[in-house]
């Protein structure tokens, strides 16, 4: 393979726009293909706004080893683009957990995250069996999008959805123009995935406040959060068995799901949510004002454990990314880097080895001196 120089990116999400700006940073010459007039408009910027540590997954252990590793490296190359939260806790219940608060503790412990057991919290929360503050933080979406767009600048081409791409001996033809590399960074949706996966429309819902409110995660299994966002009065309220609006295989179906939600369907997730997360926040409904839905789409492997990291699968000239959580994006640019390192190496002749003549050259001169 010649020598990459040219790279497309489909997507500018976090991983399309991380990918981007890096790879042009090293030298390269990046063209970042996004369909919507804005970068970080879809799931990028329709999410729980966390920028995760890890405690979100005890039942997988890469994804919470990529999200502590991930988070320490995000905050030295980002360092403007999320703020603290003053008080994030993460509570086990005690009946409807799938583990108990002491196994809990010690995977978190063992995977060296850092965290403080709490007895008390400035909000009343009921039927816990333990509970700990956390230093996760919330990603300031807006301020990540003009950021976004000043670091590409003309490697950005908003409004453009990619119809045409061929692959070639030499390269690969992106709407025409020829790239050395293509890089789906669409969570799936350009190209699909070459694994196990499906697809999930998902309803968050947003709330408004007045009070003062922590960030407060219930874990683990089939359990809700409540979680801040950059407008410091709007959070979000999540549900396992609640956001979900259903499991599908094709990308088309879960857009179309995602764009024709009734206010039925709105109306039935607000109160099943509500009630579930009260059962913990006795205090949540006077607190809070229902302000209106987020839609989005996730795109999730097959299986039943809770696997979110980050992996990057390539077909000849072809990336296909699975975005994990947010701060994950640093290992997918390791990867596509190890493979254009390893692509110009294979350039190289292969030299003979001169251990033989060194090892004789040895033996004489030791001869000589015996």
């Amino acid at each position: 393979m010649n020598m990459v120089s040219r790279v497309a990116i489909i997507g500018a999400g976090w991983y399309g726009c991380h990918l981007g700006s890096s790879l042009k940073a090293l030298g390269f010459e990046v063209k970042v293909f996004e369909q919507h007039h804005r970068p970080l408009h879809e799931a990028s910027g329709n999410n729980q706004f966390r920028l995760h540590l890890g405690f979100h997954y005890p039942r997988h252990h890469g994804t919470r080893v990529q999200s502590r590793d991930g988070f320490m490296r995000f905050m030295e190359r980002y360092p403007q683009l999320s703020r603290e939260i003053a008080e994030n806790i993460y509570a086990v219940p005690r009946a409807e957990s799938l583990m108990d608060f002491a196994t809990y503790r010690l995977i978190m412990t063992s995977t060296g995250i850092d965290f403080r057991e709490q007895s008390e919290t400035s909000i009343p929360i009921r039927e816990i069996a333990g509970l700990m503050l956390t230093g996760e933080r919330v990603l300031l979406i807006e301020q990540s999008r003009r950021f976004f767009r000043d670091l590409l600048g003309d490697s950005l081409v908003l409004d453009h959805k990619v119809t045409s791409i061929e692959e070639e001996a030499d390269g690969v033809r992106v709407e025409g123009e020829t790239f050395d590399l293509l890089i789906d960074a669409s969570w799936g949706q350009q190209l699909g995935m070459p694994m196990p996966f499906f697809y999930e429309p998902t309803m968050l819902l947003y709330y408004e406040t007045d009070h003062t409110f922590p960030a407060v995660t219930f874990v683990d299994g089939p359990l809700c959060s409540v979680y801040p966002t950059e407008d410091p009065n709007i959070f979000t309220l999540s549900s396992v068995p609640h956001t979900p609006l259903a499991r599908v295989n094709s990308a088309a179906e879960a857009q179309r799901i995602r764009d024709t939600v009734s206010s039925e369907t709105v109306t039935a997730k607000v109160k099943a949510m509500e009630e579930q997360v009260s059962r913990y926040l006795p205090t949540f409904k006077e607190s809070f004002r229902f302000v209106g839905p987020q839609l989005a789409i996730k795109t999730k492997p097959v299986g039943n454990f809770d696997d979110r990291s980050c992996s990057v699968f390539r077909r000849g000239r072809v990336f296909h990314v699975m975005s994990g959580k947010i701060d994950t994006i640093f290992f997918a640019m390791e990867r596509i880097l190890a493979f254009i390192e390893s692509s110009r190496e294979r350039g190289f002749a292969p030299l003979a080895s001169p251990l033989r003549r060194d090892i004789v050259t040895r033996s004489l001169q030791t001869q000589e001196h015996g």
